[in-house]
């Protein structure tokens, strides 16, 4: 770990009680692995606090949105959840505390340049909310939510009669679960063109009643348009209402 824990402590406003648990959920389980001479069952990584801060952050962002947005729909609510809990939001605040400067890792993960890996700075982000719950409650944990994540994805500035979508699969995700239905499914159902130019068809399922596909150059995009189409549909079912 690079950069002293009390000066990420001062960025975080909280000062902890238990510091092994900040320690931790700045740990990679590269280096407790090393640390525990590969006996896993030693080992003492940041992923359960990962697992936990998840639900936490799920929890609070509804919370706050709700709050703040009394008169959006439960769709738009979802859209907006959906963008603050994603991956790429949650690396935004990771870059923004320099979280990767305090990152304890093996010596594989130094040598790869794991300080600057997305993924381990999102579960790094998610096991300081973790951190912050398990050591001062959920006032803590809500401070840093509020102050570093939704504040942080400017929603005072934002429409949120009309919120722009930027991941369709992970809307509907939230959307799926807001209404009680089973979560998105999605396969492959075609694939056509040479190998350097293939063109790919995904179908999106929820349940028996919905589904829909898309079609494009990658599995992802094909994704993104068959998960669209359900997700506007299910909005539009609702607003109906």
């Amino acid at each position: 770990m690079r950069a002293d824990v009390a000066s990420l402590e001062a960025r975080l406003g909280h000062c902890f009680a238990d510091r092994e648990i900040l320690r931790r959920a700045l740990t990679h389980s590269s280096h407790a692995h090393e640390q525990a001479g590969g006996a896993t069952a030693l080992a003492r990584d940041n992923e359960q606090l990962e697992f936990l801060g998840d639900s936490v952050l799920g929890f609070l962002v509804s919370e706050l949105l709700v709050s703040r947005f009394p008169a959006c729909s439960e769709g738009r609510l979802s859209t907006l959840k959906a963008q603050l809990v994603s991956a790429a939001h949650l690396h935004k605040v990771a870059q923004a505390l320099e979280l990767g400067e305090y990152l304890k890792l093996g010596r594989s993960e130094e040598k790869t340049g794991g300080r600057a890996k997305k993924t381990l700075l999102v579960n790094a982000a998610e096991a300081l909310i973790a951190a912050l719950y398990l050591d001062g409650g959920m006032e803590a944990a809500r401070a840093f939510v509020e102050g570093q994540v939704v504040e942080g994805a400017h929603l005072a500035d934002a429409d949120p009669a009309h919120p722009s979508v930027a991941d369709y699969k992970g809307a509907l995700q939230e959307l799926a679960r807001a209404r009680n239905l089973p979560l998105p499914r999605y396969s492959v159902i075609r694939e056509c063109g040479p190998e350097h130019s293939k063109t790919f068809t995904v179908e999106v399922r929820i349940g028996k009643e919905w589904s829909s596909q898309g079609e494009g150059l990658s599995k992802k995009s094909a994704a993104q348009k068959a998960a669209r189409d359900v997700y506007d549909r299910l909005r539009g079912c609702k607003d109906a209402e």
